[in-house]
């Protein structure tokens, strides 16, 4: 196998592991040198060599899904062109996320690993700046704005960062709900989405108590 071959495979089955361990155990908790373990690599340094910090790590985790979650969203967006239904907006945030780990089969790790890498001071931007700058995703923001011209902008930007948690969370307890074979409230990623965006349309448009 030649040799650059043989390092992307190293290097996706180094991701495809720290994704399960952060997602099983938290951030801080999962060592590079249990990643390299845990994915088969002799070498204790091998994570470190690949990836550079625990940060740089995370960061490949997540934009390892991103491009796949961004082409849904950008395929919803261009349906979306000219609508005036913040439900339209509202879904094209929440639906590519559902529909990505859908496509993934079972079991999925991906939410647990972006929820726990969310309540991580020291990484939570990564995935905050990583959705800000997507353009898919301005663009669903810019939509939803347009739909919401009476709610101040403190309050839309509060509200987002609400919807924002909503979305991963919610996402990551019925990922964690399927592994473990327990009660899920609704039988399918898509009823998932639906829910979500009924309750994050339902966030957006409540009243504004005045200080």
């Amino acid at each position: 196998m030649p040799e650059t071959h043989r390092a992307d495979r190293t290097k996706d089955l180094i991701l495809a592991t720290a994704e399960r361990l952060y997602a099983q155990h938290g951030v801080t908790a999962v060592s590079n040198r249990q990643i390299g373990e845990a994915a088969g690599q002799g070498n204790n340094t091998a994570v470190g060599y690949h990836f550079g910090t625990r940060a740089d790590l995370a960061r490949a985790i997540l934009r390892r899904h991103s491009g796949e979650i961004e082409a849904i969203r950008a395929r919803l967006i261009d349906r979306c062109a000219g609508s005036e239904d913040l439900r339209d907006w509202v879904d094209c945030l929440v639906r590519p996320f559902t529909d990505h780990l859908a496509e993934l089969g079972s079991p999925t790790w991906y939410a647990r690993c972006a929820a726990q890498v969310m309540t991580d001071p020291a990484l939570c931007r990564l995935v905050i700046d990583d959705a800000l700058t997507a353009p898919a995703v301005r663009a669903a923001v810019e939509g939803m704005n347009r739909c919401l011209p009476g709610l101040p902008a403190p309050v839309r930007a509060e509200r987002n960062d609400m919807a924002r948690n909503l979305i991963v969370h919610m996402s990551a307890e019925r990922e964690r709900a399927l592994a473990d074979g327990t009660a899920v409230a609704r039988p399918t990623w898509d009823a998932t989405a639906t829910g979500l965006t009924d309750a994050i349309v339902g966030l957006l448009r409540a009243p504004v108590t005045r200080a």
